[in-house]
């Protein structure tokens, strides 16, 4: 088993932990010993969700005890790896098996920090046990989106990122295929060439197959805006402080597909990653330009900071063309999202109820939430362009997120089940289990999702 941050599976000494709710706590401290009960009522200790309180002992410490709001949320144990001292601890409770796993991965969540570029303040306390296998893959998947998204785009352009590609490809037995540069005009991907032509570093569409030829097979793309000026129609400077986060929807399709092949689910997947910069230049691509698309759609530009549609619009009609049986896609696309839900719930398209009852149903069984916005065609006409097919950019402040959407349903057949993931990708300020960076959303209720329907 691969080491995780905060987990091992054995240690020559641990201390032991118990956890208590509010509701169970005061049976639980009536079961301790006198000196333990002063020694609890005296520091005021309820078990108040997210709470600690270290127990002496003779020789110093002699355990410690949680507060835990629900014992099956893996973001209740979240606080515990920072929480306690640095070294091994051992639960000293029995647990069922959902909440188990639930505080291996909030242990594990919580355990996170980022550290290419400079070490952590302190380690996490350890949890020691067998590591659930599944657990394992879950928490891999998590810290591969958020260190993909905290990278800066100085080490995580357009090439980086198909490198971590061919890494995970390898890894995994898949076939990988990258067009690059002007090769993505000769091969079709006119949409991808124009947001990316300006930049130094060449745009490319990556490409991974992985899978049995006779499995149910799923298409998964992802947003790889690397980095994010605006173009021409230029970002102000607070709003492209943290635009190496732009790619944070390529992330979460390379570290679910990543899951997929890890877990070995029998699905067979394409990722669709178009990895680009929306970079100044002289060759930028420019507002009033009328471009081309894989899929004979003219756009004109009305917006050159409404990129994301672009290069996707591209990716989802190869995607199509392999006529899979899903289509996934994810991608920090609008900003209106974010108004409309706020930075923790990711928004949820999709052109059939079932996908996105199933997504939705898990995300609340594996307190991974997401929300479902409506795919209302008539506001199409906010798109509507007097020389082109579309434009890419609205009419109307209104219904932000909703017009990207049906942005990108065009380029989507209404008879392939399509979901399309909104997401924000990132922590604004550190919480247990969330530190400030780079966020995975959903990706855990896509793959409960995944796992139920095709496992």
């Amino acid at each position: 088993m691969t080491s995780l941050p905060g987990l091992a599976e054995t240690a020559d000494h641990a201390l032991p932990l118990h956890a208590a709710t509010a509701a169970t706590f005061a049976a639980w401290r009536d079961q301790q010993t006198p000196a333990v009960q002063a020694w609890l009522q005296a520091q005021g200790f309820t078990a108040a969700a997210g709470t600690h309180a270290l127990l002496p002992g003779s020789e110093g410490l002699a355990g410690a005890v949680l507060g835990v709001a629900d014992l099956r949320d893996p973001f209740a144990w979240a606080h515990a790896p920072y929480a306690l001292p640095a070294g091994e601890w051992r639960m000293a409770d029995a647990l069922d098996a959902d909440a188990q796993a639930a505080l291996q991965l909030g242990w594990g969540l919580g355990s996170y920090r980022f550290t290419r570029y400079r070490a952590a303040t302190r380690a996490p306390a350890r949890l020691i046990g067998a590591i659930d296998a599944e657990v394992a893959a879950q928490l891999a998947a998590c810290a591969r989106v958020r260190d993909l998204v905290n990278t800066p785009t100085e080490d995580m352009g357009p090439a980086d990122l198909e490198a971590v590609t061919r890494e995970i490809a390898q890894a995994h037995g898949a076939d990988i295929d990258v067009l690059v540069g002007d090769d993505l005009l000769l091969h079709n991907f006119p949409a991808i060439h124009a947001v990316g032509r300006a930049s130094h570093r060449d745009p490319r569409l990556i490409v991974l197959h992985w899978g049995d030829p006779s499995h149910p097979h799923i298409a998964i793309v992802g947003k790889g805006v690397c980095f994010d000026t605006g173009g021409l129609d230029v970002k102000a400077a607070a709003g492209m402080r943290n635009m190496k986060k732009d790619m944070g929807g390529a992330a979460h399709a390379i570290a679910l597909a990543e899951l997929i092949m890890a877990r070995r689910l029998p699905v067979r997947i394409t990722l669709l990653v178009p990895a680009v910069e929306n970079a100044l230049g002289p060759n930028a691509y420019r507002p009033g330009e009328v471009i081309a698309t894989r899929k004979g759609i003219s756009v004109e530009i009305d917006n050159t900071d409404a990129e994301g549609r672009i290069v996707l619009c591209d990716a989802l009609a190869y995607a199509a063309e392999q006529t899979p049986q899903l289509i996934l896609d994810f991608a920090t696309l609008t900003g209106a999202a974010r108004i409309a839900l706020g930075p923790d719930l990711p928004v949820l398209f999709a052109n059939e109820d079932r996908v996105a009852n199933d997504w939705l149903d898990a995300g609340l069984r594996t307190h991974d939430p997401l929300w479902r916005m409506p795919l209302h065609r008539p506001y199409l006409r906010y798109l509507s362009s007097g020389i082109a097919d579309i434009a890419n950019g609205s009419s109307t402040p209104m219904a932000g997120c909703i017009t990207a959407a049906l942005y990108l349903d065009r380029f989507v057949p209404n008879d392939l089940p399509w979901a399309h993931l909104d997401v924000y990708s990132w922590n604004d300020s550190d919480r247990p289990g969330r530190p400030a960076g780079g966020e995975a959303q959903a990706l855990r209720a896509c793959w409960a999702m995944l796992k139920a329907r095709f496992g």
